[in-house]
């Protein structure tokens, strides 16, 4: 596999063979997979934020069906 450096581009090189283009430095590497993961904890804390309400919401419904029920008596 052959690499060919990108003009203008320091970190950069192309694949020969597949005409990538391939980000060759560890550091910008690093700052994107740390964004990457920051990006997925945010998303997953957000989810979570989600069932949570679901989860409070229906436990009202059912809190109110019940005194419905107690005042119906």
């Amino acid at each position: 596999m052959a690499k060919v450096r990108v003009e203008g581009h320091e970190s950069l090189v192309r694949d020969t063979v597949s005409n990538a283009v391939i980000n060759s430095s560890t550091s910008e590497y690093n700052i994107y997979m740390a964004r990457h993961r920051a990006r997925n904890k945010q998303s997953d804390e957000l989810r979570t934020a989600c069932k949570e309400i679901n989860n409070l919401k229906a436990e009202l419904r059912e809190i109110k069906s019940l005194i419905t029920k107690v005042l119906e008596k």
